[in-house]
């Protein structure tokens, strides 16, 4: 599979201006034979906490925009955005992967982001999502959750592939590019890491979007500015790593005597 990672400038808090400027982005990636596209974390309005002012239902206008370029591209995309379900009392950090024939997934944010007061305005979600596209296995996660180890080990013997959607701030830049490494490593997978640019709230953001492989091997990265990643994923590699270098077989289940 060919995926598209695109590292993106988000206008705070304004979904529009992000629609307008993420259409063009997104249908040269498909024009580029991209499968999958994945936008950042919050694509549409940046890291807020202002629920009341962003905050959308299932179907709203981030998911229909999704919907829209993905039947549109004849594409699957995925990206965050802050959504308040019927049963729920505050809104999730929801990552939406929408196929091209309409299929929609969610994945909700396991790990609020308490440094930040995440966890006041978002509840966290409790399951993980793994997918099958095209034969391609892919785990799913957002931002923070990138720090929790366990929760990638316990899917890893299902997953070729991790997506990790963020908003990760240029101050803890080289945590963002050290742990999608060590995930891909200790793994034996494919990270798909995409990080925002610019400023939003007063944080700057420095990107450094990657896609790394089974081996640890950077396939492709970005700096500072907003800029297309591709890269092919194939599940073979993955597989092929696993029967040489059999780290998955020797992992203990936790608790487990030693």
């Amino acid at each position: 599979m060919k995926v598209a990672a695109i590292q993106s400038d988000i206008v705070w808090e304004d979904p529009e201006a992000n629609f307008a400027r993420l259409r063009p982005l997104i249908a040269a990636a498909a024009a580029a034979d991209a499968r999958m596209v994945v936008l950042p974390e919050m694509f549409a309005c940046g890291f807020s906490m202002k629920t009341d002012a962003i905050v959308e239902p299932p179907g709203g206008p981030s998911s229909t925009f999704l919907f829209d370029q993905a039947h549109l591209h004849n594409i699957w995309i995925c990206g965050s955005l802050p959504e308040l379900l019927p049963s729920s009392k505050r809104p999730h950090n929801t990552l939406v992967i929408v196929g091209p024939g309409g299929e929609i997934h969610r994945y909700q944010k396991l790990h609020p982001f308490t440094f930040a007061d995440e966890h006041l305005y978002y509840e966290a979600g409790e399951e993980h999502l793994r997918l099958n596209i095209d034969g391609l296995r892919i785990g799913f996660f957002i931002c923070y959750d990138l720090r929790f180890a366990d929760e990638f080990w316990e899917q890893a013997k299902e997953v070729d592939a991790y997506v990790v959607v963020a908003n990760w701030p240029k101050r803890r830049r080289h945590h963002w590019s050290t742990l999608l490494r060590a995930r891909a490593i200790e793994n034996q997978a494919y990270v798909v890491g995409v990080n925002r640019v610019g400023v939003g709230d007063d944080i700057e953001y420095s990107g450094d979007s990657a896609i790394i492989d089974p081996w640890g091997e950077t396939l492709a990265s970005a700096a500072g500015d907003p800029t297309i990643l591709f890269a092919e994923i194939d599940p073979e590699r993955v597989a092929d790593a696993r029967r040489k270098f059999p780290v998955l077989v020797d992992r203990k289940a936790p608790g487990s005597a030693r």
